[in-house]
C-alpha cells in the first residue's frame, strides 16, 4: 500500500484569471483541482511517494473531473466513495498579487460531509509512514469531525506519524470560539504541527512565533514539533526539548501571482523531506522553496515541483 495518507474534501476550483478583480467583476474563470488536503496529496505524489486520497465524492460532472485528476496525479483512490445522493463541492476564488483571495465555498451538504467513517475500517496501514491530517475537514459537518476522531484513534493504534495543519475557515465553523477550541484538541494529536503566523494570534493569541510553539509542545506530550509558518519570511522550528526554536529563511519570490496553495506546499517540502530521512531542518527549506514555487502559479497545487524540478532548485541554492 501507499506510504503517505491523508483525508479531506477534493473541491472543484474555478479560478478567476484576471488579476486583482473581485468575484462579481471576474468574467473569465479556469478550472483546476483544490482542496487543501488533496494539494498535499499532489505534491507528495509528484515527488515520487506513494499516495493514498480519503474521501466522498458525488456521481456529478465536478466529481468525474475530480476523479480523473487524482489519477492523472498518481493518487490512489482505493478509499473514495461516490454517491449519487449528494453533490461534489466546488468554489470561485478571485486572483490576486498580495495577501489573500475572497473565496466563496458551495460545499455545505457535500457528498464529503456526508462521509461515512465505516470506510476507514476498511485501511490497510501495512506500509504507511505518515498521514496528514488539516482542520478543514473536521470543521464541514458532524459527521467529517466523528470520522476525522475515528481516525486519530487507528492513527494511535497503529503508530503512524503524522502532521496537523490547523488551516482555519471560520466561515465554516458556527463560532470563533467553537473552531479554536476544537482545533487546539484535535491538534494535541499530532506529531508535527504547521500553524501560519496569523492563526497563531487567533488559536493562541499571541503571533509570537515562540508562544506559539510552546502552546503546542506544552500541550501535549504527543506533539514533537512545531513549525510555524512566517510566509515570506520562512518558517519558525522549535522541538520539545529545547530551550530556543531555530528561524529558517524563506525564498525570495520575484513575482506573484497567487498566493493559495504555499501553506499546502510548504507541508509537501516536511512531509517528503520526513519520508526521505533527511534532517528536519532541510526538511523546513524545502517547505520554504516549494511554498514560494507555488506562488508563482495560478492554481492551487500546479506550481508543485516534480523531483527534478526541486533537485534543480537545490541545485541553485
Amino acid at each position: 500500500m501507499s506510504k503517505f495518507i491523508t483525508i479531506g474534501e477534493p473541491i472543484a476550483l474555478f479560478g478567476a484569471d484576471d488579476m486583482d478583480k473581485s468575484l462579481e467583476d471576474a468574467t473569465t474563470f479556469t478550472k483546476y483541482l483544490a482542496g487543501a488536503e488533496v494539494n498535499v496529496a499532489v505534491g507528495v505524489s509528484r515527488l515520487g511517494h506513494s499516495t493514498q486520497y480519503i474521501t466522498r465524492l458525488g456521481n456529478d460532472p465536478f466529481g468525474k473531473f475530480i476523479a480523473k485528476a487524482l489519477k492523472k496525479n498518481n493518487i490512489g483512490t482505493n478509499y473514495i466513495e461516490s454517491t449519487d445522493d449528494y453533490w461534489t463541492a466546488y468554489q470561485l476564488k478571485n486572483r490576486v498579487s498580495k495577501g489573500d483571495p475572497d473565496i466563496y465555498y458551495f460545499r455545505k451538504g457535500s457528498a464529503a460531509a456526508h462521509f461515512d467513517k465505516a470506510i476507514l475500517n476498511t485501511i490497510d496501514w501495512k506500509d504507511t509512514e505518515h498521514v496528514h491530517l488539516s482542520g478543514i475537514f473536521p470543521a464541514i459537518s458532524s459527521e467529517a469531525l466523528s470520522a476525522f476522531r475515528l481516525l486519530i484513534e487507528l492513527l494511535d493504534q497503529n503508530k503512524i506519524t503524522s502532521t496537523f495543519d490547523p488551516n482555519l475557515r471560520p466561515q465554516l465553523w458556527d463560532s470563533e470560539k467553537q473552531m479554536c477550541e476544537t482545533i487546539n484538541e484535535l491538534a494535541k494529536h499530532a506529531d508535527i504541527i504547521l500553524p501560519g503566523i496569523n492563526e497563531g494570534k487567533v488559536l493562541v493569541g499571541s503571533d509570537d512565533p515562540e508562544v506559539i510553539a510552546d502552546f503546542y509542545l506544552n500541550q501535549s506530550d504527543t506533539t514533537s514539533t512545531v513549525i510555524v509558518k512566517l510566509g515570506k519570511d520562512g518558517a519558525y522550528l522549535k522541538e520539545k526539548g529545547t530551550k530556543s526554536g531555530k528561524k529558517i529563511a524563506g525564498q525570495k519570490v520575484e513575482q506573484v501571482i497567487d498566493t493559495v496553495g504555499a501553506g499546502d506546499g510548504f507541508a509537501v517540502g516536511i512531509i517528503t523531506g520526513l519520508l526521505e530521512k533527511i534532517s528536519i531542518e532541510e526538511a523546513v527549506q524545502r517547505g520554504n522553496i516549494i511554498g514560494a514555487l507555488a506562488v508563482q502559479s495560478a492554481g492551487d497545487n500546479d506550481g508543485y515541483p516534480t523531483k527534478n524540478d526541486l533537485d534543480l532548485v537545490l541545485k541553485e541554492l
